[in-house]
């Protein structure tokens, strides 16, 4: 059974019975104004009517109001609140390994399927925290390394761009080499060199496995390295490709992909477009770029006590002066 995180949590709970002291005011106040209406008699609230503004008892009660709520959260900021929040990792490297076969030639996505995995991989990327070091790796027939663990955005993108298609489809050999990259390329944290680098796959392929090496081995191994394997299934199942004058269906291949997450702890996705291959990399990239933590936010509740301060203050002298 799965176990809920709060989503706020207190360095100095014990302070919270503080809170007595604002729910206690608020009802003397509720007290008060009950014994007032009740001792009151018609004339002299005819007179009161006449001599006081009409909106004077609400001006009291919002001014009460925000100066209990004031009171209440200099209480929630005297416990040194903290909120579970994201941070981006401080070291990780990931490897974009993306499937260039023939088959990410079909149109079933604009422009076609091989462009519109170019510029989401780019814009990939792009989120993820800059510390983090990032590979690309390619696979048709065979897999080959684009480009080593890099931090430098701008020379990883190029190297996206120049991609270019392959025959065949090897997705087994593209995990292989993109272990081999985390393994012999990743840097080392100087802190501590005999740690292996901390990384994951990112694959994205919209076929099934021709030629090489059997992906689901590949994917085990992956396991025993801790290197979840985050699998995309890119395209329809109407994408075709026209080779030698004929038409050949090249629908994604779903169960393939799905072995290969659940085998490497990793998950699977699915886009049949580029704005949901977009949304997939979004989602990848919050899990495996950031991490939830508490901070504290003690001065969040400063500032609204401050805010309700004010609008207290306000309300008292709106209603004990005159305005020129």
């Amino acid at each position: 059974m799965a176990v809920m995180t709060p989503l706020m949590s207190f360095m100095n709970p014990d302070r919270l019975w503080w809170l007595a002291v604002p729910v206690a005011i608020a009802l003397l106040y509720l007290v008060l104004a009950a014994r007032r209406r009740a001792t009151s008699g018609g004339s002299t609230n005819s007179i009161l009517r006449r001599v006081l503004p009409r909106d004077a008892a609400l001006k009291r009660h919002l001014s009460v109001l925000a100066s209990v709520l004031s009171l209440a959260s200099l209480v929630v900021a005297y416990a040194r609140p903290q909120a579970m929040t994201q941070v981006p990792r401080e070291r990780a490297t990931i490897v974009v390994t993306i499937d260039v076969s023939r088959s990410m030639e079909a149109t079933d996505v604009t422009p076609n399927r091989l462009d519109a995995a170019k510029s989401g991989a780019k814009d990939f990327v792009d989120s993820l925290p800059s510390a983090f070091n990032v590979a690309l790796v390619t696979f048709a027939g065979t897999a080959n390394v684009k480009m080593p663990p890099t931090t430098d955005r701008t020379q990883l993108k190029a190297a996206i761009d120049a991609i270019r298609l392959a025959p065949s489809t090897a997705i087994g050999e593209g995990i292989y080499t993109s272990l081999d990259v985390l393994e012999k390329l990743a840097p080392q944290d100087p802190d501590h060199p005999d740690d292996p680098a901390p990384g994951a796959i990112v694959l994205l392929s919209d076929g099934a496995t021709n030629m090489g090496r059997d992906s689901a081995d590949a994917a085990t191994e992956a396991k025993k390295k801790n290197v979840p394997i985050y699998t995309i299934a890119y395209g329809t199942s109407t994408g075709y490709v026209v080779e030698n004058g004929q038409r050949q269906t090249v629908a994604v291949n779903h169960a393939e992909l799905s072995q290969v997450a659940k085998l490497s702890g990793g998950k699977k996705y699915s886009a049949d477009s580029m704005k949901n291959l977009q949304a997939v990399y979004q989602t990848i990239s919050r899990q495996i770029g950031y991490v939830e933590e508490y901070h504290e936010v003690t001065d969040r509740f400063a500032g609204i006590a401050l805010i309700f301060a004010v609008l207290a203050a306000v309300g008292v002298i709106s209603q004990a002066a005159r305005w020129p």
